[in-house]
C-alpha cells in the first residue's frame, strides 16, 4: 500500500487528499485511531447520504461505503448494519439502496440493510428544546456504534449538509412529513434548529465525509466545485468535522447556524 503522509491533522479529525476510497478512509481512520475504538465494539451502523436515487455526488457513493466496511472488519467483529431513511416522498428506501447498488454489496459483504423510516420507535424528550421538545427516533440506533457517512455539499436550507446534517434521516415520516414532496418535511421551516436539537438527541459517533468532488451551489444536484476538493475528512468530533468541512467549500462555520449551535455543546469548531 502507498504510504500516505498525513497533511491535515487536528485533535479528532483528519483531512486526506483523495488518492483512492481503500487507501485514504483508511489513513484518515488510522490518523484518529479508529481501530483502536472499533475493536471494542460489537454493532455498526454506517449511515450514507441517500437523500433519493441520484448517483454521486448528490448520494454516498457505495464505493465509500464499502472502503469503509472493510476497514471496519478488519478492525473490528461487529455486526455491521447500513440504515437510511430516504427524503423524497415518491420513493421507499428498498429502491433507492436498489437503484444505487446498496442490495448487491450488503450481499457481498453479508450486512444488514435497514430502512430507518419503518424501524420500531422510542419516544425521547427536552422540554428546553424549541423545534424538538419531544422526538421520534429509531430505537436500534441507540445500541452500537453510529458513523455518519456523508457526501460534500451546499444546502438550500441547511447552508451545508455533513456529518450532523445526515441525520436528519434518522427521523420516521409517520411524524415528520408534513405534505410536499419530502419525508421530512416538518424540519424544513426551522432546519438549522432542527438540526442542532436532533443531535443533542443522538449524534454520529464517527463521521467520514466524502469531500472528492464537493457540489457548490445545492444538494440536489447543479454545479460541482471546480476544481474538486479531493479530499476524505473524518472524526469523532462531528462539530469539528462539519466545520472542517464548511471550510473546504470555501465557508465559514460560523455562518452556519446549526454547527454554530453545537459548537461547544456537541463538540468544537475550528477553521481550517
Amino acid at each position: 500500500m502507498q504510504n500516505i503522509k498525513i497533511t491535515s491533522l487536528i485533535p479528532n479529525f483528519v483531512i486526506e487528499k483523495f488518492t483512492g476510497y481503500q487507501e485514504t478512509i483508511r489513513a484518515c481512520l488510522d490518523g484518529i485511531e479508529a481501530g483502536k475504538v472499533l475493536r471494542r465494539r460489537r454493532l455498526v451502523w454506517i449511515k450514507p447520504n441517500l437523500v433519493n436515487d441520484s448517483p454521486f455526488p448528490v448520494t454516498s457513493d457505495p464505493e465509500m461505503i464499502r472502503a469503509v466496511i472493510e476497514y471496519v472488519r478488519d478492525n473490528s467483529r461487529a455486526r455491521i448494519i447500513i440504515a437510511e431513511g430516504c427524503g423524497d416522498a415518491g420513493m421507499e428506501t428498498h429502491q433507492v439502496f436498489e437503484s444505487l447498488g446498496y442490495d448487491k454489496l450488503a450481499r457481498e459483504y453479508g450486512v444488514e440493510l435497514v430502512d430507518l423510516n419503518n424501524e420500531a420507535l422510542k419516544r425521547l424528550s427536552n422540554p428546553q428544546f424549541q423545534v424538538l421538545p419531544e422526538i421520534y427516533l429509531p430505537r436500534r440506533i441507540f445500541s452500537g456504534m453510529l458513523i455518519s457517512v456523508p457526501v460534500l455539499k451546499r444546502h438550500s436550507l441547511a447552508g451545508v449538509t455533513l456529518a450532523m446534517k445526515n441525520l436528519l434521516g434518522l427521523a420516521p415520516p409517520k411524524h415528520y412529513q408534513q405534505g410536499g414532496s419530502w419525508k421530512k418535511s416538518y424540519f424544513h421551516s426551522r432546519m438549522q434548529r432542527s438540526i442542532f436539537e436532533l443531535n443533542c438527541y443522538r449524534k454520529p459517533d464517527l463521521s467520514i465525509v466524502d469531500a472528492r468532488v464537493g457540489l457548490a451551489q445545492y444538494h440536489l444536484g447543479g454545479a460541482e466545485c471546480n476544481p474538486p476538493v479531493n479530499r476524505i475528512l473524518a472524526g469523532f468530533d462531528p462539530v469539528a468535522v462539519d466545520a472542517a468541512g464548511t471550510g473546504l467549500l470555501g465557508l465559514s462555520w460560523k455562518d452556519v447556524g446549526h454547527i454554530r449551535m453545537a459548537h461547544k455543546v456537541l463538540g468544537t469548531a475550528k477553521e481550517i
